[in-house]
């Protein structure tokens, strides 16, 4: 995002900023090449290109949408995606909001779940014969009923003798490990081919990570956050992206005040994660 579309660009323009460093939004530009989201990235990648159901769990702020919203700008045009936002649907809202994804927004008219499957069937077999593939994506996974599950589990089962025709991707909270650990999960916990956890970032992740988003966004790169700084930062983030995304634009604020040093310091980082002590828990 550049600097002159905030409010707040004129202080970031001062420290010799481009675009924002620290925005919570998933910026995909900003991509942070730590080996775990690179692995994460790299395996998700080759699940939905090759019909393999797949896992990605991390608690609330690791990374899990950002790391999907590069998968998705990485999937070549032949990949038809379900991108499915909102996992509190019955069987047959969820059948027809895949099929309106794979049908570019269209709406099915079909009311019935066992025609709407039937009918979502013939469209991924009329693609597959045409060089297409399909993948389903669900955020909050966690949050899917266990009829939902289950129906997302029998489209799984569409293959052919060499391939499957659906990849699954489902993404979500720790919670979604405990779901599918459930005896009742076991027919689709047997197919899932890709087990991925976020960690939160280690001391050295977490100062590299700083580091490349003002690579990034700085215009000549003068800007830095001290060491006792960065050790600071990690102790009151303890990893977590977000806290770190959230701190940090706190941090730089603050810095601007005393534009001509271009650093932030110990005491700005303790006063901007000060102001999120009551919910970072």
């Amino acid at each position: 995002m550049d600097v002159q579309d905030n409010a707040l660009g004129s202080c970031y323009a001062a420290l010799g900023f481009k675009s924002l460093p620290f925005a919570i939004t998933p910026d995909t530009s900003l991509a942070f090449p730590g080996p775990q989201y690179v692995s994460a990235y790299q395996q998700l990648y080759y699940a939905c290109m090759n019909g393999v159901m797949a896992v990605l769990s991390a608690e609330i702020g690791l990374g899990k949408t950002f790391v999907i919203r590069c998968l998705l700008r990485a999937l070549p045009a032949n990949v038809k995606v379900a991108y499915l936002l909102n996992p509190l649907l019955d069987p047959l809202a969820l059948l027809r909001d895949i099929q309106a994804e794979f049908n570019a927004g269209e709406q099915p008219a079909l009311e019935q779940a066992s025609r709407l499957h039937h009918a979502l069937v013939q469209r991924v077999l009329q693609g597959a014969a045409q060089g297409e593939r399909f993948v389903i994506i669900v955020d909050e996974a966690h949050r899917l009923s266990a009829e939902a599950l289950e129906t997302l589990r029998l489209l799984s089962n569409l293959e052919t003798e060499q391939v499957k025709l659906i990849s699954l991707v489902l993404v979500g909270q720790p919670e979604l490990e405990r779901t599918l650990s459930m005896r009742a999960m076991r027919p689709l916990r047997e197919r899932i081919g890709v087990w991925l956890r976020l960690q939160p970032m280690n001391r050295a992740e977490c100062g590299a990570y700083v580091r490349h988003r003002i690579h990034r966004t700085h215009q000549d790169g003068s800007f830095a956050f001290t060491p006792a700084a960065l050790w600071l930062l990690h102790w009151r983030t303890r990893g977590v992206p977000r806290r770190i995304n959230l701190a940090c634009e706190r941090a730089v604020l603050l810095s601007s005040a005393q534009p001509e040093t271009r650093r932030v310091t110990w005491p700005m980082v303790w006063e901007a994660c000060g102001e999120f002590s009551r919910v970072w828990k």
